[in-house]
């Protein structure tokens, strides 16, 4: 499916996406009991039924990616004549946010769109599968992993050992950090109380001297609101303004011009499916599907950096304060992250057949992020 066909479904077909049994835009979220009762309800589309329903939640608690994702939801079952409908739910809003993978196991959920380093406790190649500290810093570049070096293929043969069906990636934009103290060097994290999402993100954090926490991004504005966190990492500025951030913090820390985040500029999500429900469907639906959600990852990672480059100006108004890390930061999270990527790569053979790819790609003259000396003495064990 062509890109411009993607779009004008966007703006058409969405938007007249009002059929029974499902909600739209976010002003419908409040009705949260109703949604849920009406889950098995047939939706209808030019007086018929549509054919197959998916329970579908997202991550997204608020703002412009939750925006996108219920549209994007309610525009399938147009597309595809009434054969799919997709019923869209924001984060937590039918299982916890860290539920997600168990939900679509035990068939709660047919399909969840998630930050994929959420389930590096379950299988660490979801380490590799998203970004990760100080690596591939640049959305193509992911691109090129997963279309171009065989990534999606041992994605899908990963969560395939968990009875699930990874469609493909969703690109969204960088993870910036909020917080109630100055941070103007990775010095200036020793010693705080910082909400990461766990994993190889907080060990690099925790290298550098500070105290992580794993909480739901829907927790977040409560835990900085009461002091039990001194800052948070989440996504980009327009989701966070979204959230409230900027009511419970002043301060925001990026990277040096051209970073917009010190240690994750760009970040990925995913949709996958329940294996079974995968393949219940006919093949030309499996077909659109996978067309369909390349062109989706474009058009929310595209709208998603548009509405961040507006939500800028709300912070200013807002009396938040940027500080800026420098180059040398940049060098020395470096350093303090490759010996973890290594330690998780060594936690499966297949993480490390995938991060060994990027890795490569990561030397290459094409990027050239990894000299040979910085990763001197440490060892991949794979077969």
């Amino acid at each position: 499916m062509k890109r411009r066909t993607f779009l004008a479904g966007s703006a058409v077909g969405l938007a007249t996406a009002s059929v029974a049994g499902f909600v739209g835009g976010s002003s419908s979220r409040g009705a949260k009991q109703d949604r849920v009762a009406n889950i098995k309800a047939p939706a209808v589309v030019s007086g018929r039924e549509v054919g197959t329903t998916w329970r579908v939640q997202t991550s997204w608690p608020a703002g412009i990616g939750l925006q996108i994702f219920e549209d994007w939801c309610n525009g399938i079952v147009e597309k595809t004549g009434g054969e799919l409908a997709f019923h869209p739910f924001a984060a937590e809003e039918l299982v916890g946010g860290f539920q997600l993978f168990d939900a679509l196991r035990d068939g709660t959920l047919d399909a969840m769109n998630s930050f994929t380093l959420y389930w590096a406790g379950r299988m660490p190649t979801a380490v590799f599968l998203c970004s990760y500290p100080l690596a591939m810093r640049h959305a193509n570049e992911w691109d090129v992993f997963f279309y171009g070096l065989g990534g999606l293929e041992l994605a899908r043969e990963a969560f395939a050992e968990h009875g699930m069906f990874y469609v493909g990636p969703i690109q969204h934009g960088p993870n910036i950090i909020h917080s109630r103290v100055p941070i103007r060097s990775i010095d200036d994290f020793r010693g705080r109380k910082i909400r990461m999402p766990g994993g190889i993100v907080a060990e690099v954090f925790q290298a550098a001297g500070a105290a992580t926490t794993m909480i739901p991004g829907s927790e977040i504005v409560e835990a900085l609101r009461s002091g039990v966190i001194d800052a948070a990492d989440y996504v980009g500025p327009s989701v966070n303004y979204a959230l409230g951030l900027q009511d419970v913090t002043k301060y925001i820390s990026m990277g040096p011009p051209g970073y917009p985040s010190i240690y994750q500029s760009v970040d990925l999500m995913d949709l996958t499916v329940s294996m079974k429900r995968w393949n219940e469907l006919p093949d030309h639906l499996k077909k659109f599907i996978e067309s369909e959600l390349r062109c989706y990852s474009d058009f929310h990672h595209a709208t998603i950096q548009a509405a961040d480059v507006a939500a800028w100006k709300k912070f200013a108004e807002a009396g938040s304060t940027i500080n800026r890390l420098g180059q040398e930061d940049v060098e020395r999270f470096t350093r303090l992250a490759i010996p973890r990527w290594f330690a998780w790569a060594n936690k499966g053979p297949k993480a490390a057949h995938i991060f060994k790819i990027q890795l490569d790609y990561m030397m290459s003259n094409s990027l050239g992020y990894v000299t040979p000396d910085m990763i001197k003495g440490l060892r991949l064990n794979y077969s």
